[in-house]
């Protein structure tokens, strides 16, 4: 495991840019980058803009979106000859109420959804952290209302699937290095996030992203039958504000080791076009940064999921938010 997380630590540079994506490439195509308003999904929305896509910036903030998208366009000067449609797509995942209304909102308006890029989440956040149905703060946004959020737009991926290229319909899930280092023993321990609200920090964001991790090799299985593929990444250690909630002094010592979020849109680019992952080949794949598929260090991860455990953390999530919805 040493040799895993050192490689993430220090990560070689990417191989994957925004010049393997070139301006007009994706006209016709239909994307959903969540927590798009800053940082790496920011940068991302920031890469695709010459492409031609159509973009959903999805988020809680009409404001900062708007200001984003201001931010993406003037950013691009002079105007590339195919510039993509950037849209707001309201987004609460802090709320399950609200998930089937911010999905019904974008399938009135696309026939297909492309790519889906589940960036949106929160880490670091203190004791007490919580949903509005009071499920524990970091697994209820990154995992529950994420999945929600991406079976309700299944009939759009499916859709998009048929029409496609071989391999192009895909569903991006986000991991970290912190499964590797915080995630308890076997990844889940369900008495921890059963207890409604955020009670370590640490452990509770880095089970998040075990899940997170489940989810995209539960969806790989469950859907790769219909074209889709499914993966997780690992964008890297990155100066964004998810450390927003960390001491002045941890930062100090965390920027020596952290990257632009740049960097990061590569891995989430690399992620959403690469060849190297397709239906028979690394469906359910984990990526690290800054893109290139590498299995993770924690082996008792992969033996859970050999035992069923994705399955049993996709249907405890199925559990948490069917009260809600």
């Amino acid at each position: 495991m040493f040799n895993a997380v050192r490689s993430q630590y220090f990560p070689p540079k990417p191989k994957f840019t925004e010049k393997d994506v070139p301006p007009g490439s994706q006209v016709g195509k239909v994307f959903i980058v969540t927590g798009a308003n800053q940082g790496i999904g920011l940068e991302l929305v920031r890469m695709l803009y010459p492409t031609g896509a159509t973009i959903y910036l999805a988020g809680r903030s009409q404001e900062r979106i708007e200001k984003a998208i201001k931010q993406v366009v003037d950013s691009h000067k002079p105007e590339p000859a195919t510039p993509a449609i950037l849209k707001h797509l309201d987004l609460d995942l802090g709320d399950l109420t609200t998930i089937k209304a911010s999905a019904a909102a974008f399938t009135a308006q696309e026939k297909k959804l492309d790519i889906l890029w589940n960036n949106a989440g929160i880490g670091g956040n203190p004791e007490g952290t919580t949903t509005k149905q009071a499920v524990e703060g970091h697994v209820g946004i990154n995992c529950v209302a994420a999945l929600l959020f991406t079976q309700e737009l299944l009939p759009k991926l499916q859709e998009a699937a048929k029409t496609a290229p071989a391999c192009s319909a895909r569903i991006i899930w986000t991991g970290s290095l912190m499964i590797e280092t915080h995630s308890p023993t076997g990844g889940i321990q369900y008495e921890f996030i059963e207890k409604g609200k955020t009670t370590n920090s640490a452990r509770d964001y880095a089970t998040s992203k075990v899940g997170n991790w489940y989810l995209a090799v539960e969806a790989a299985q469950r859907w790769g039958n219909y074209g889709i593929v499914s993966v997780v990444q690992n964008p890297g250690n990155l100066l964004t504000n998810i450390y927003s909630h960390q001491p002045k002094w941890l930062m100090a010592i965390l920027k020596l080791v952290l990257y632009e979020p740049k960097l990061g849109a590569h891995t989430l680019l690399y992620s959403g076009f690469t060849s190297d992952v397709g239906i028979e080949k690394n469906n359910g794949a984990y990526i690290r940064p800054f893109g290139y598929v590498a299995p993770n260090g924690r082996q008792d991860i992969y033996m859970a999921i050999a035992a069923g455990e994705a399955t049993k953390f996709w249907e405890w999530c199925e559990k948490m938010y069917q009260p809600h919805i």
